[in-house]
């Protein structure tokens, strides 16, 4: 089963286990590089324009800018355009987490060498049990908006890059290296954090966002509640994609019609096909077995947006709508949401799009976008 996964994970033919071994050798490089990373988290960078404390994580909207005709007044909004000047630091300290953990959780699980998983718990312990350096679990002050609001429910997609600390801590469930108490206290954390997410106004207004927010959303909900093994929340996040999500968000041909209506509507509508996709996996993780085949009330399902978005990722030009505002030039990106429809249904097309597309992106919100960096760790029930 593991090199099964493996050739997989590499879209490699099963045949070719000398390429396989190449490719597993260079995965462990890459976490060889982070096995001396020193823990930043985000008490490591304050904003003075946050209303949280040293703990709290903190950003603000990107599309919101200075008004010219009153400078020191609130922010107005220009869609699609994102501000440099906003506060990120806490979402690229998070991306950097989710980079270090991912590696490392998935050498572990290809290797089962001790020195992974020692490594991957010095990061939970600084980000999820030292007080001094701890993120409170709660985003009650993400993409807030200057002289208008200290926090948004929008705010919980820049978590999403936890997703893979996520199922890194629970690859490393079984390791001796990590001492039971702390393993409980971060297990204890993503309870707590689901707890908000799931009863704060903020969360609650992101389930019922009704679009790609949402299913961010419920993705998160989902992989956190795999890692602290909530099978209630589980059944929940299953009952939501087929009775919310899939029929509410894609129209019959497979398109997200929400999505072609923002000014990057390229990009939306790939990353709203990477998170549904995405949530259909870790569910699939959590033992719900035909989600990537549910058909909606008017036959939509994961396969049919899959064909939909295909022709425009092999060629771009074939794109029929309105070209994005920014960073048409750097899309597509590594397309978990077609790795995986491939993977379920066998389509080599699909899966060799991950092999394809740009993997070292410098732009900032193409990086954002990009979540799903170790499939290795979401292709086996661990």
């Amino acid at each position: 089963m593991r090199n099964f996964i493996l050739q997989f994970f590499f879209s490699i033919p099963l045949v070719c286990n000398s390429q396989s071994l190449l490719q597993e050798k260079a995965t462990i490089e890459l976490a060889q590089n982070y096995l001396d990373s020193l823990p930043i988290t985000i008490t490591s960078s304050e904003c003075a324009r946050s209303e949280g404390g040293l703990h709290d994580f903190y950003s603000e909207g990107d599309y919101w800018w200075p008004d010219p005709e009153n400078p020191e007044g609130p922010y107005i909004r220009r869609d699609g355009e994102s501000n440099p000047d906003n506060f990120i630091k806490h979402r690229l300290l998070i991306m950097r987490l989710s980079e270090i953990a991912g590696r490392l959780g998935a050498a572990y699980s290809m290797t089962n060498d001790q020195e992974y998983a020692e490594a991957l718990i010095e990061h939970c312990k600084a980000w999820f049990v030292n007080e001094e350096t701890v993120i409170n679990p709660h985003l009650s002050y993400a993409q807030a908006i200057k002289g208008k609001v200290s926090g948004r429910g929008i705010g919980i997609i820049d978590t999403i890059h936890l997703i893979e600390v996520a199922l890194a801590i629970r690859a490393c469930k079984s390791s001796i290296s990590w001492p039971s108490d702390d393993y409980n206290k971060i297990i204890t954390w993503f309870e707590n954090y689901i707890n908000w997410l799931t009863t704060d106004d903020f969360g609650i207004q992101e389930m019922l966002n009704g679009n790609n927010h949402s299913t961010t959303w419920a993705l998160q909900v989902a992989a956190y509640s795999y890692l602290v093994e909530n099978d209630s929340l589980t059944n929940a996040m299953d009952s939501l994609y087929k009775n919310y999500l899939l029929p509410t968000q894609m129209a019959p041909n497979g398109s997200f019609p929400l999505e072609l209506k923002r000014t990057k509507p390229f990009a939306y509508s790939l990353f709203n096909l990477d998170a549904m996709a995405s949530l259909c996996q870790i569910l699939k993780l959590s033992g719900k077995e035909g989600l990537f085949e549910y058909k909606g009330s008017d036959k939509q399902s994961m396969s049919i947006a899959a064909s939909w978005m295909y022709p425009m990722l092999e060629d771009k030009t074939s794109w029929a709508y309105v070209q994005d505002t920014q960073y048409w030039e750097a899309l597509p990106w590594k397309s978990a949401g077609m790795l995986f429809i491939g993977l379920e249904y066998d389509i080599d097309a699909y899966t060799a799009l991950w092999n394809t597309a740009n993997t070292k992106s410098e732009i900032y919100e193409i990086r954002r976008n990009t979540y799903v960096r170790n499939p290795v760790l979401w292709l086996q029930s661990l």
